[in-house]
């Protein structure tokens, strides 16, 4: 599942993916913890980075990441194989996304969630194992 998960969805969501690209918040975090409980289903998440530090992202930010990628793991017992982020749009991303893996190694993180359709090359030069381009196979969105 990628894009902005509600806590009130979250149950729909254990049942029909595998992987949450956008763990962003304790709440969201305990509430999977719990769903994934009650349905003894583990998925595998990414915890979605605040990388550039906009106000209006959701997102980890960079100071808080360790301790909640601590909690996530050891106290909800939560799978976190990697860390995903969107870089501001105006922005040379190369710069973050060599950031998001530097912080995805020191947590010794296997995956890393970076890159659209428009810089998924750089994403993958720069270590991203996972790239959301939808656009370039379902085309742009409709207004």
């Amino acid at each position: 599942m990628i894009g902005k998960l509600q806590t009130n969805k979250v149950k729909y969501v254990i049942e029909l993916f595998d992987y949450i690209h956008s763990v962003d918040n304790y709440k969201l975090a305990k509430k999977i913890s719990e769903e994934e409980k009650k349905t003894r289903k583990k998925l595998k998440h990414f915890i979605q980075v605040n990388i550039g530090m906009e106000e209006q992202k959701n997102g980890i930010d960079i100071d808080n990441l360790n301790d909640f990628y601590h909690h996530c793991n050891q106290e909800l017992n939560l799978n976190v194989i990697g860390l995903m982020c969107i870089p501001p749009q105006l922005a040379p991303v190369k710069d973050f996304f060599l950031k998001l893996n530097q912080l995805n190694k020191s947590l010794g993180l296997n995956e890393i969630s970076m890159g659209m359709s428009s810089d998924y090359m750089t994403a993958i030069e720069c270590g991203s194992t996972f790239v959301r381009i939808g656009s370039k196979i379902f085309g742009e969105r409709l207004k």
